[in-house]
Formats: C-alpha cells, sequence, structure tokens
C-alpha cells in the first residue's frame, strides 16, 4: 500500500492562494495516476484535480476549473495543488489519493479508482 502524506494546508482570506503538496515514498511513483479530492463537513467527497502518472494528461472538477492547477515532480516523488482565487466554498479537507491503474483521462477524477489515501489537509477559506 502506498503511504501518501499531504502538506500545505492552512487559513486563507477569500481570494488567496495555497500550494498543497503530496509525497510517497515510493520508487515506482510515476506509475500511480494522482488525484486531489475534497471532503466538507456533511457533503460527499469530490473530485478536485487528477494528474496521470507521465504528467501528460489531467483533470479538473468544474468547481475548480481556471483556478486550481495540479501538476507533478516524479523526479522528487511530489505532486502540487496550485491554489489561486480561494472561495469560502474551497473549505475542506484535502485528500491525495493513488492508483497504479492506467486510466483514461475521462476517468481520472473518478473517487472509486483510487486505492491508497493520504489522512488529509485542512484547507479553510475565510476572512
Amino acid at each position: 500500500q502506498l503511504q501518501l502524506k499531504e502538506s500545505g494546508g492552512g487559513l486563507v482570506q477569500p481570494g488567496g492562494s495555497l500550494r498543497l503538496s503530496c509525497t510517497a515514498s515510493e520508487f515506482t511513483f510515476h506509475y500511480y495516476a494522482i488525484g486531489w479530492f475534497r471532503q466538507a463537513p456533511g457533503k460527499e467527497r469530490e473530485a478536485v484535480a487528477c494528474i496521470s502518472g507521465a504528467g501528460s494528461s489531467m483533470n479538473y472538477g468544474d468547481s475548480v476549473k481556471g483556478r486550481f492547477t495540479i501538476s507533478r515532480d516524479n523526479a522528487n516523488n511530489m505532486v502540487y495543488l496550485q491554489m489561486n482565487g480561494l472561495k469560502p466554498e474551497d473549505t475542506a479537507v484535502y485528500y491525495c489519493a493513488a492508483t497504479r491503474k492506467s486510466l483514461v483521462t475521462f476517468r481520472l477524477c473518478v473517487r472509486d479508482e483510487y486505492e491508497d489515501w493520504g489522512q488529509g489537509t485542512q484547507v479553510t477559506v475565510s476572512s
């Protein structure tokens, strides 16, 4: 089982930015598609942004398109989520998840395709 660790969460004002990081100690990290998901209190866990193992394919949730960017650095086993233009409705626990499956782009952000999950990091957007 892949051990994933998120970092970078915190409190930010509306309109601000945060960068989340996800890392794993696994030399075959580049084989894993990575997804960022979030869960707000009382709501279902939803997809935010997802990236293929090679970084050539990305997919985003509709509510974050144009504001969030996912990227990865396989040499350092890192995946990043740059979040700009944050809104109060972005407040949630953010999780990174991994899968060894080779997914087509439209399946990249399907929550049930992911097998390994981190513990999550809290993002709070509030003035």
